[in-house]
């Protein structure tokens, strides 16, 4: 059984900070070209998602299901994943692949694809995560050649950061609220990422906390669940085996694992790879028993982060239980239809290539690694019921939203 979680379980941010975080994460100041935030794959009104399966980020315009591609040359990889209750102090790795985590090996205390370079003073795991979709490519940097940032992430990603540090020292009042906000500063020209970074993760991690759903009052005080949500908590924790995995006070053992999900989409492709898959923590490892595998997503508010996978394979959670419970069968089964992505005429041949290769898809379910559970479509649905049960009642009330206007002037999504 999952532990019951309160404010004393997550790590203490600054609440000043936070609200700098708050109009950060809503500007575009911090893209490339100044067309694109961090809200925009995470928005307020999407429950902190987009509702794709694969993201457009760069070159592409509106938000969630209605956001268009324009004439952009790749999809962002994988799904863009919620926010809740990533300043848990219990989280210790972020991206589907794992590659920010704590590692006391390094100077800053985290391991991530910065290596060495990473800046040392960052909060938390959400406050290293937060340094990375900016300078990358296709979610906010941008192409090279498009504007100073990009030309210098082409590079190394740490090469951008001192770029939009200066553009947010640059603007007065957030200078004079970063500066206010931050004891080991005294002047706006020592702000630097980790400031930014810091406010970000503030941000995040207090506005995103939830723990107040019908399955918390059970913990607490003994509240009963719905019928069939009890009959699936049952199965949850029984003979269905979720909880193997979707463990802890957060539903995940932070761990990865191989689920035969179908490949599609550009992938996260590795050097001298030549075909576009997405080999998971292999990426970051290196290790050949990592490949296929991702990160356990936890599970708490899941009913409002659709679509599910780490390309966003299922659009519902019936879909998504009824693969985690036989995925080599359900892999088979798999149609390209069930994927939301926004068309792109010049993408089509080239967004579900990977699922005629025949090899590639039985290295795939080579990998998985659990055995198949028997479900009835009832069964099914009392597990979507609990599931449904970890949604907080006051998911949709959040503690700042979505602010009507940010610093720089530029407009709000």
């Amino acid at each position: 059984m999952a532990q019951p979680i309160g404010a004393d379980d997550f790590l203490p941010f600054d609440p000043a900070q936070a609200r700098i975080g708050q109009l950060l994460f809503y500007d575009k100041i911090l893209s490339g070209n100044r067309n694109i935030s961090c809200a925009t794959c995470h928005h307020h009104d999407l429950d902190g998602t987009d509702r794709l399966s694969l993201g457009i980020g760069e070159g592409g315009s509106g938000l969630g299901p209605e956001r268009r591609p324009g004439d952009i040359a790749k999809r962002i990889p994988r799904n863009a994943p919620g926010l809740w209750n990533l300043g848990h102090r219990e989280v210790s790795v972020l991206f589907h692949d794992g590659r920010v985590e704590r590692d006391a090996r390094f100077p800053s205390g985290f391991s991530t694809p910065a290596g060495q370079h990473l800046p040392e003073g960052l909060s938390s795991p959400l406050a290293a995560q937060a340094l990375f979709p900016m300078t990358a490519e296709f979610e906010m940097a941008g192409n090279a050649g498009e504007n100073p940032v990009a030309d210098a992430v082409a590079g190394a990603v740490w090469q951008g950061w001192p770029l939009l540090a200066a553009r947010v020292a640059a603007i007065p009042e957030y200078a004079e609220r970063i500066v206010a906000a931050f004891p080991e500063i005294d002047r706006p020209d020592e702000i630097t990422v980790v400031q930014i970074a810091n406010a970000l993760a503030a941000f995040i991690g207090t506005e995103w906390q939830s723990y107040d759903s019908p399955y918390d009052a059970y913990l607490r005080d003994g509240t009963p669940l719905p019928e069939d949500a009890e009959r699936g908590r049952k199965l949850f924790f029984g003979a269905a085996g979720c909880a193997a995995c979707h463990s802890g006070p957060l539903f995940s053992d932070q761990s990865f694992h191989a689920m035969g999900l179908p490949g599609f989409g550009p992938g996260r492709i590795r050097k001298h790879d030549p075909i576009p898959r997405d080999v998971g923590r292999m990426s970051v490892t290196d290790e050949p028993q990592d490949a296929y595998r991702f990160r356990t997503p936890p599970l708490r508010n899941v009913a409002l982060t659709a679509p599910y996978g780490h390309n966003g394979a299922y659009p519902t959670l019936r879909g998504m239980i009824r693969h985690m419970a036989d995925p080599v069968d359900a892999r088979r089964r798999w149609q390209p239809q069930l994927a939301h992505l926004p068309r792109v005429a010049s993408l089509e041949d080239y967004d579900f290539v990977l699922l005629e290769d025949r090899l590639e898809t039985a290295r795939q379910l080579e990998t998985v690694e659990v055995r198949r559970v028997p479900l009835s479509d009832t069964e099914v649905g009392e597990i979507e019921a609990f599931l449904k049960a970890l949604t907080g009642a006051s998911a949709a009330d959040r503690p700042l939203g979505r602010p009507d206007r940010v610093p720089s002037g530029l407009p709000v999504d």
